[in-house]
């Protein structure tokens, strides 16, 4: 069994970050270990939510890693809340290095053309350093705008400026770049992938279910990694991480008395477990 880390916040009660990635990544067959990086009461969609730093523990756990000799076989990170958090999660994607482990980024900060409270332009930049360390990155397009500080393209744009903007994310410094969130006609929703190594783009689309919630990125991020490590080329894994997050909504919307902050992505486990295995 494949051994995997997820670096990222506990948002106790909210369908997010770890309390997605975990079960996603375990029943994907995974070995799945945490960094927690804060714990929060609930995702900050709530009111009144309780914050806990966790940035002073991250050092000496990994220390005690390495010591142990303890090793995985990907790396996952998704929302790092200071430049701090940052500076230690490049350290440990050096300090756990080894022949074949994927160093997979969702650079968790923005979205619908704002960054998140307590975010400027400086850490977007500092975001886009960290990316350039990763095998694969999964921003939406609102921060790979702000990444390559460029202004934000919500609508109008065509498949031409999704190829560029992929490009350009690579020269950061990864060799893979995946744009979520990503609209080419109506009604249709899904994800553009770039590998510069072998000069491949990719694409896939799905139906575009018309509402938003809170947690869909990190479904998506969790899902395709998951795939990625089951051992699926990235054309196929952004399919099963699309289809799969488009399920996970649908099934969602069809209860008139749904959660209003997360989706119901445990009834959705069996479309992702079908989606592993073909």
């Amino acid at each position: 069994m494949k051994r995997v880390l997820s670096v990222q916040d506990i948002s106790c009660v909210g369908k997010c970050s770890l309390t997605v990635a975990l079960p996603i990544l375990s029943v994907a067959g995974l070995e799945a270990a945490i960094l927690p990086t804060a714990v929060l009461s609930t995702h900050t969609a709530f009111e009144g939510f309780t914050f806990r730093d966790l940035t002073d523990d991250i050092g000496p756990i990994v220390r005690h890693w390495i010591d142990r000799k303890i090793a995985f076989e990907g790396i996952y990170t998704g929302y790092l809340g200071s430049f701090r958090q940052i500076e230690l999660v490049e350290k440990l994607l050096g300090d756990l290095d080894r022949p074949g482990m994927l160093r997979f980024v969702d650079p968790a900060m923005a979205d619908n053309g704002k960054l998140y409270p307590g975010f400027d332009h400086a850490f977007a930049r500092r975001m886009g350093e960290l990316c350039g360390k990763a095998d694969l990155i999964v921003p939406n397009l609102t921060e790979a705008a702000f990444m390559l500080g460029e202004e934000f393209a919500g609508s109008g744009y065509d498949e031409k400026y999704i190829r560029e903007l992929l490009k350009r994310l690579c020269g950061l410094g990864t060799p893979r770049a995946m744009l979520t969130g990503v609209s080419l006609e109506k009604g249709r929703c899904g994800a553009a992938a770039y590998d510069s190594v072998s000069d491949t783009y990719f694409t896939y689309f799905s139906e575009e279910i018309p509402q938003s919630f809170h947690g869909t990125g990190d479904v998506f991020a969790s899902a395709l990694f998951a795939a990625l490590m089951h051992g699926q080329p990235l054309d196929k894994a952004m399919r099963t991480a699309v289809e799969y997050t488009v399920e996970s909504i649908r099934l969602t919307v069809a209860h008139a008395d749904h959660n209003w902050y997360g989706v119901d992505f445990e009834s959705a486990i069996p479309k992702l477990l079908e989606l592993l295995a073909e």
